[in-house]
């Protein structure tokens, strides 16, 4: 019994079953004191003790460890040295102030229009240089031989003559510009900026018309229209005050009022009948805003049409526009704006000073030639930014004055010609008379009276907005007439222009924001002071890329 006890408390794992033994253990040795003798018997070896388990405990679920957050440190306000951007973002971020927003977008947008605001901007410091432009592509062709690209008032050949009586085609990348406006940071109140358009028109040696052979014609087409040169329209320095701008350099002449009234046209400009000149000057102008108004008067001191005059050109204007009549205008091929009505008034004024008809001359003769022109643009049928479609403009031009051929494109001599000399001992050569201007602004009459040429002109326009595409499809078309009171006194009549007419239609597309095509009719009839018209058709299709 004592040994299967003792087995039993080594199998019992608790301490409940050891207790449990212990008990049967002492009633086993009472019953055995009863039937045994009295002895005394050996005490029993206590039973091993089991070693108590190890509670299981509950297994740990380990949680994520979450480090306390950081303090931040204080950002440093580092700005980069130089930012790519646009003249729309820089003014929404405070960079640049409404004024000088106006300021960059009325001049970039006379090339590129209504992208001017998204043209490429680089900021480095606080000093802004905007790069605009575009790029175009045209196909011309011309039912006789008289014009390259740009058409401007030179006159058609004759009919009956080999370049009246035959077709040209042309294919030319010349009218392309590239322009960088540069902004300083506003000081005291005065904003300062640069201006440097260019484009492909520039100096080079021309082609040889048909039958020419001479040394001033050494050009070939090849270099003509593929080697172009380059050459500056704009170069000029800017200065607005509170008070008074400032502008000096190469920039619109204000006769006319630069390029705020061009006719909507494919062709390269200026076209005939328009007011169309850049020239070195000084301007003094102001500017007034209110509410619904804007005022603007300018007078400009202008490089002289004849150096050897010895005085500046003068030049002045003013305009009104009323900004709450509003309507969608294209100025040229490329500036597409939001303009409002608006007239301005321009005169001009400039000093001929001519050495004597002679081929010594040693007296001087003077003259002081006038001109007036007044443009105006009207929204008939208003349109704003948001909707151009269903809007009908009209823009007009008329000019009259003395001494002004150099302020239309390619008019020059128109024909005209200086009176033959004396030459009484039958000199060979005859002498010829000099002179010290360009051709066309004043003439020798027989009796050696100088004179002034006479030149009137007025244009027309009209551009009509389609409601398809939002306006961005387009139809336009002008009417050009000029004319001249005395200019048949100074030439053979079979030379001499006595007027001209001109008119096209146009259509627009813009296929996307930076992508536009278009495509022109031109009808040009010149007129020759012995009654013989010249008439020129031209079909022009252009691409343009404006950036």
């Amino acid at each position: 019994m004592r040994n299967s006890s003792r087995r039993l408390s080594f199998r019992l794992p608790t301490i409940s079953s050891l207790f449990l033994a212990l008990g049967v253990l002492t009633l086993e040795g009472a019953a055995l004191a009863d039937d045994a003798k009295p002895e005394t018997a050996p005490a029993a070896p206590e039973p091993p003790t089991t070693p108590e388990p190890p509670k299981a405990e509950p297994p740990k679920t380990e949680e994520p460890r979450v480090d306390p957050p950081k303090a931040e440190e204080p950002k440093a306000d580092v700005k980069p040295f130089a930012e790519l951007t646009t003249l729309r973002i820089m003014r929404e971020k405070g960079m640049i102030t409404d004024a000088e927003y106006e300021s960059a977008v009325k001049e970039i947008s006379q090339s590129n229009g209504a992208r001017a605001a998204d043209s490429s901007t680089l900021v480095v410091g606080k000093f802004a240089t905007t790069l605009y432009g575009f790029v175009e592509a045209d196909g011309i062709y011309d039912t006789s031989q008289s014009y390259n690209e740009v058409q401007g008032q030179t006159q058609i050949a004759r009919a009956g003559t080999y370049q009246g009586d035959h077709d040209r085609a042309q294919m030319s990348i010349r009218n392309t510009r590239f322009g960088v406006r540069s902004k300083a940071p506003e000081y005291h109140g005065i904003r300062a900026s640069m201006q440097l358009e260019m484009d492909f028109f520039g100096n080079q040696p021309p082609i040889a018309p048909l039958g020419t052979a001479s040394a001033a014609y050494n050009g070939t087409e090849g270099s003509f229209f593929t080697n172009p040169t380059f050459r500056a329209r704009h170069a000029n320095v800017k200065v607005e005050t509170p008070y008074v701008d400032i502008l000096m350099g190469q920039y619109w002449a204000l006769f006319g009022w630069g390029a705020t009234y061009h006719p909507n046209t494919v062709q390269p400009q200026g076209v005939p009948g328009e007011l169309y000149n850049r020239n070195v000057q000084l301007r003094l102008s102001k500017t007034i805003k209110t509410r619904s108004f804007t005022f603007e008067a300018a007078v400009a001191g202008m490089r002289p049409p004849q150096r050897d005059s010895a005085v500046p050109e003068g030049q002045a204007g003013i305009r009104f526009a009323y900004d709450k009549w509003t309507g969608p205008g294209t100025f040229g091929s490329t500036n597409t704006i939001i303009q409002p009505a608006s007239i301005a008034v321009t005169g001009d004024a400039r000093q001929v000073r001519m050495p004597e008809l002679s081929a010594a001359p040693k007296d001087v003769k003077q003259k002081l030639a006038t001109a007036i022109a007044v443009d105006g643009f009207l929204p008939v049928i208003p349109g704003d930014k948001g909707k151009m479609g269903n809007s009908l403009s009209l823009n007009a031009e008329y000019a009259n004055g003395y001494g002004t051929s150099d302020l239309y494109t390619g008019l020059g001599a128109a024909g005209t010609a200086y009176p033959a000399l004396p030459n009484p001992t039958n000199l060979t050569p005859a002498p010829v008379y000099s002179a010290d201007i360009d051709p066309g602004i004043v003439q020798y009459d027989g009796s050696g009276a100088l004179h002034s040429i006479q030149w009137t002109s007025w244009l027309v326009g009209v551009q009509y907005y389609l409601p398809v595409m939002d306006g961005h499809v387009w139809v336009s078309g002008n009417y050009s007439r000029m004319t001249s009171s005395n200019i048949q006194r100074f030439g053979p009549p079979a030379k001499v222009r006595s007027d001209l007419d001109w008119f096209d239609v146009n259509l627009f597309v813009d296929i996307t924001p930076a992508v536009r095509t278009a495509a022109e009719y031109a009808n040009t009839h010149d007129h020759y002071s012995d009654g013989k018209n010249a008439v020129n058709h031209r079909a022009q299709l252009a691409l343009f890329y404006i950036f």
